[in-house]
This record gives C-alpha cells, sequence and structure tokens, in this order.
C-alpha cells in the first residue's frame, strides 16, 4: 500500500527518520502496510531547537488570538475533508471500525473548531485593585511541548494535544505510538498544509514516531520542552511525571482505568443491556475508560447477565473494514496475547468462562490479531482480574446488594477514570454519581465525549486534565502586570 506515507516530520520537513525501519501491520490481516524510518534522539534534538525558533518567530509568536484561532479553524476544515482517507488510515492501521474511525475524525475537527471558537472568546481578567495600581493577568505560551499518545485512538487524542498547544501559541513535538504511526502522520500533512497557507512557519509541528525509550524519552528529557501530554499506561506516566518533577515542568497525564458499571434494580433493563455491551466490547475493549467491571443488583443478577451473555455471542466479530463487524481485532496479536494472557489468569483464580475467552476458531480469522468478547464471573473484586486494566473486550460481572458495600467495591480500586450508572431514579443517581471516585460519570448512556467538557482521573488513572474551555490555559503561563497609578512618590524617593 505505496499510498501510507514512509517519510516522517522533523521541523516541519518530511523525511527519512534516523532512527531503526519499523513495520507497521494491519491487525485484520496480519499484512505490512508501510516500512517507516523511526526518528532517532537526534531527529528530536533538531525538531525541538527548530520548534523553539518556530515559536519564537515573530510571524507566529504575534499573532493575535483570533488570528491563531484562523489557524486552527482551517485545519478543522482540512481534517474534515480528509475525513473518509483519515478512517481508512486508521482502520488498516489499528483494527477498529470504520464507523469508530470516521467518527474520530470528525471529532478530532470538532476539537479544533471548538477550540479555535475558545480562543476567539477567551478573556484576560483585571483582577480588583488592592492599593494604588491597576493589576492584570495575561498568559503567554510556554515555547515547545511535547505530546505522545498511546495506539487505541490516534487522531482523536493527537487532536486533544495540538490543538490547545497551537492555539495558546507553541510549537508541539507529536510522538505517536509505535504500532500506529500512520494517521497521526496524515494529520500531521494536514496541519503542515494549513501552517503553509497561512505563511506560519512548518517546524510548529513535528510527528516523531518510534519507541518510548528512544523518542518519548528524548521528548520528555529535551531541555527546550517545557510541558509534556501524555496518554497512556500508568507505570509510564509515572515515570513522565518523575521527570517532570525534576524538570520543574508541567505534566498532564491520561492513565488507565479499571471502571466500574453498575445497574441498579431499578434500571431499564434494555438500555442498560445495550450501554454495558457498547461501554466493554466497542473499540474492542481498547479503551481506557472501558466499562470492564460489571456491578448488577442481586436481584437483576442472574436474568441480566444470562441475557447479556446471550447477545455478547451475536456480536459480529470481524475486520473493521466490513460495515457489519461490531468488534474488530485488536491492535497486535502481541496484545491479543496479553488479554488472552489475562483470561488464563481469571481461569485460574476460579473464574467462569461464560462466553468468549479465546480467539474465534474460523480459519478466516488466522493471521489477524482477534479476541472473542468475553463475560466472567464469580471472581471476587480483589481479585487480580478485578483490579488490574485488561485494555481488552473482556467483562468480569459481580452482584452487589448494599449500595454502601457497591460504592466501597467500585472505589476498591487504584483506578478513578469513569463510571457508568443505569437506573431510573434521579435521585439515586446523583447521589451515587457523586460518592464514586471518577472523573466521569455516564448516567443511563455510557463512552459520550464532548470537546466542551473536561476530562481528568482520579488516583493513578491521572493527573490534569484535557478538554473543556480551559484546555488552552493549561498550554500557557501565567504572568501578572502591575500598573502603579499613584501621583504620590514611591516610599524611598528623595
Amino acid at each position: 500500500m505505496s499510498h501510507h506515507p514512509t517519510e516522517i516530520l522533523v521541523a516541519g520537513q518530511w523525511r527519512r527518520g534516523g532512527g531503526a525501519p519499523l513495520d507497521t501491520v494491519n491487525p485484520a490481516t496480519g499484512q505490512v502496510l508501510a516500512t517507516l524510518h523511526t526518528a532517532s534522539a537526534e531527529d528530536v534534538d533538531e525538531a525541538a531547537r527548530a520548534a523553539a525558533a518556530a515559536a519564537a518567530d515573530p510571524a507566529w509568536r504575534e499573532l493575535l488570538p483570533h488570528q491563531r484561532a484562523r489557524l486552527l479553524y482551517r485545519i478543522a476544515e482540512l481534517t474534515e475533508e480528509a475525513a473518509d482517507e483519515l478512517a481508512a488510515t486508521q482502520t488498516a492501521d489499528t483494527g477498529k471500525t470504520l464507523t469508530e474511525t470516521k467518527a474520530l475524525a470528525l471529532s478530532a475537527a470538532g476539537t479544533f473548531r471548538y477550540l479555535a471558537a475558545t480562543l476567539e472568546t477567551a478573556e484576560e481578567a483585571i483582577t480588583p485593585s488592592r492599593g494604588p495600581y491597576v493589576t492584570m493577568s495575561v498568559h503567554e505560551p510556554i515555547g515547545v511541548v511535547g505530546a505522545i499518545n498511546p495506539w487505541n485512538s490516534p487522531v482523536a487524542s493527537d487532536a486533544q494535544k495540538i490543538a490547545p498547544a497551537l492555539a495558546a501559541g507553541n510549537a508541539v513535538l507529536l510522538k505517536p505510538a509505535a504500532w500506529t504511526p500512520l494517521v497521526s502522520l496524515r494529520l500531521g500533512r494536514i496541519i503542515t498544509r494549513a501552517l503553509s497557507e497561512l505563511g506560519l512557519p512548518t517546524a510548529l509541528l513535528s510527528v516523531l514516531p518510534g519507541s518510548g525509550r528512544v523518542v518519548g524519552d528524548a521528548v520528555v528529557k529535551h531541555p527546550l520542552v517545557g510541558r509534556i501530554g501524555f496518554t497512556g499506561g500508568t507505570e509510564t506516566g509515572r515515570s513522565i511525571a518523575e521527570t517532570a518533577a525534576r524538570k520543574l515542568i508541567p505534566a498532564s497525564l491520561e492513565l488507565g482505568g479499571k471502571s466500574p458499571t453498575i445497574v441498579r434494580a431499578d434500571a431499564d433493563v434494555e438500555q442498560a443491556l445495550a450501554g454495558v455491551m457498547f461501554g466493554i466490547f466497542s473499540s474492542s475493549g481498547q479503551s481506557c475508560i472501558a466499562g470492564s467491571r460489571l456491578f448488577v443488583h442481586a436481584s437483576l443478577y442472574e436474568s441480566f447477565v444470562a441475557e447479556l451473555v446471550d447477545r455478547v455471542r451475536k456480536l459480529r466479530v470481524g475486520p473493521g473494514t466490513d460495515p457489519d463487524t461490531q468488534v474488530g481485532p485488536l491492535v497486535h496479536t502481541k496484545h491479543r496475547d496479553s488479554v488472552a494472557a489475562y483470561v488464563d489468569l481469571a481461569r485460574s483464580e476460579g473464574a467462569e468462562v461464560l462466553c468468549g475467552g479465546a480467539a474465534p476458531e474460523d480459519p478466516a480469522y488466522e493471521n489477524g490479531a482477534y479476541y472473542l468478547p468475553t463475560v466472567l464471573t464469580g471472581l471476587p473484586n480483589d481479585s487480580r482480574t478485578c483490579q488490574e486494566e485488561i485494555f481488552g473486550p473482556v467483562l468480569v460481572a459481580l452482584p452487589y446488594e448494599d449500595e454502601d458495600d457497591l460504592v466501597e467495591q467500585a472505589n476498591d480500586s487504584v483506578y478513578g477514570l469513569a463510571c457508568g450508572i443505569w437506573t431510573r431514579d434521579h435521585r439515586a443517581a446523583w447521589n451515587l454519581a457523586r460518592r464514586i471516585d471518577a472523573g466521569t460519570v455516564w448516567i443511563n448512556t455510557y463512552k459520550q465525549f464532548s470537546a466542551s467538557t473536561p476530562f481528568s482521573g482520579m488516583k493513578d488513572s491521572g493527573l490534569g486534565t484535557e478538554k473543556g474551555r480551559d484546555a488552552i490555559r493549561a498550554y500557557q503561563r501565567q504572568k501578572s502586570l502591575y500598573w502603579g497609578t499613584s501621583e504620590a512618590p514611591l516610599p524611598w524617593a528623595n
């Protein structure tokens, strides 16, 4: 498939990276899509220096906010025009269904558009005067920021970091995941085109694929990088936080999850069944906010789980390019093997596998990274299977009777990313939602996202916030100005 780019974007220039070659594979077929030459540490250094120069270039630095907004509007337009192409690239590289990748491409466009509007209307504050002076607060760019993203929904995650960073007036070094670099490079072409059209320095963006150990490390540790946005695993997040702390720079970390989804006795059962399935099996479970722990009230538990399993068995597994597919392959055979190992662990812990628990037997699937949607039961909440993030199509079901006990179990996790609640009682929903340790709670829905609504994690699920109006401010530094207004001489005047 020669139309996939084999060059990377270093300091605004498309060229072959100086690092090791990397095959990126279609997880539906096992075939190599493209061989990229990854970035080297020297490429990162060159990109960072050029980014610092571009960020300081008056052509960019002196743009007024509404002029920077024009760039974001243009990127949104071009992203929308290329949505089908971006979707096809992402489906080929990640295995996700075209329905989902098209939605992710449009979500990326929406993020650029929303932040352009936010930027147009952002206000600075004249703070209340407490003396013979006028005080005001202004926000300025940080300079060069690093963005490190995972493989599960590249184009939307890229927009969530690049859009506020550019809106804030910075330059960006983006490191996409080694398994799925293609759609980020395609987005890089769109952004470079928009920069060129507006006569802005193209070195404001570099897209630097490669391993976390080489490229990620070089980005995070580079002395010119003044902020890090990271989405990925909790352990990597901790080491980035340590480096950021030593450098005294801000970092936002969006990490793992083991989110509870709760079906109360008064839930609309039809709605809950569909929502629970979508919450864990869409994206083949490869989602930080997947509703992977299902708590069902004891009075409903057996009938609900039986009906759920019946429906999960009928979910259509297949390649993301087939419009009938509901559950695509996992991103890579290595990841599929890790999910399978977790289900074996569950068996050793005494789980009953109600459905799935294996790769599909059909020879048509044998070269792909497929795994069947799996429902487990019979495990306590303190089992490893209920505590560790599997990041695959694996749901563990637990009954509950008492709501205080439910809250204790739901919160008995190192993670605190998301939660789902299915109930007809609005008061119960409110009280339960407020008691759960999670950055996002969905009530009678799941996995809805909005660019205008902040997203964050508690506990080991992360640090800092993405999305929302304040996303731009998180990529800026605040400065206060005092303007003396008194005619009287200063204390030490002669």
